[in-house]
């Protein structure tokens, strides 16, 4: 059986990610793929490795949309203007995308060099916009973690409808990256290096 014509990997990819934002990641199944593109399931596999195979190409899809979102948003910014625009940025892709976010949470299973890749460029990313702090290697590492479980805290709240009170959520996201910058600051100086 050959591929429908103008049925392809990332034609699937994008359908997939739809699904996801609308109805959330636990509703792309290939019976669900299949009946949005108008197609037979055993057609997607000439495209895909089943279901586990599209939600890895899910993942890496995610994971580049949200570092192309970082980067538009640091470019040409340095140290907490950098830091505050890669925050927003990161939690704006939430929102937009919630379910393709889901996807971008697990780390990358081995052998899986695309993934591996993707999410290597969001570390790097964000480890580039935090080197003005001048933390050693592992510092970043930590830096990193916890500036991804804040800015995911604040986005699951957020998108589980736990922020009920009339204020403005994005002064609130400011005044949290404000804290986490105070917090690197403070332990960068503590250890002998840092601004």
């Amino acid at each position: 059986m050959s591929p429908r014509a103008g049925l392809d990997t990332h034609t699937l990819v994008l359908a997939a990610a739809e699904i996801a934002d609308e109805q959330g990641i636990e509703e792309v199944t290939l019976a669900a793929l299949a009946a949005r593109l108008g197609v037979r399931s055993p057609s997607l596999y000439n495209h895909i490795n089943g279901l586990q195979g599209l939600r890895s190409l899910l993942a890496v899809h995610g994971l580049e949309l949200l570092n192309a979102a970082i980067a538009a948003a640091s470019e040409g910014l340095k140290g907490d203007a950098a830091i505050h625009a890669m925050g927003q940025a990161y939690v704006d892709f939430a929102r937009k995308h919630p379910g393709l976010y889901e996807t971008t949470l697990r780390a990358p299973e081995e052998g899986n060099s695309e993934l591996v890749r993707a999410s290597e460029q969001v570390l790097s990313s964000i480890i580039r916009l935090l080197s003005c702090y001048e933390l050693d290697a592992e510092g970043e590492l930590h830096a990193v973690r916890g500036l991804r479980s804040l800015l995911h805290g604040f986005a699951a709240l957020e998108n589980k409808g736990g922020f009920g009170m009339p204020l403005d959520t994005n002064i609130s996201l400011n005044w949290l990256i404000s804290a986490f910058i105070a917090g690197i600051r403070s332990k960068s100086s503590s250890t002998g290096t840092g601004q």
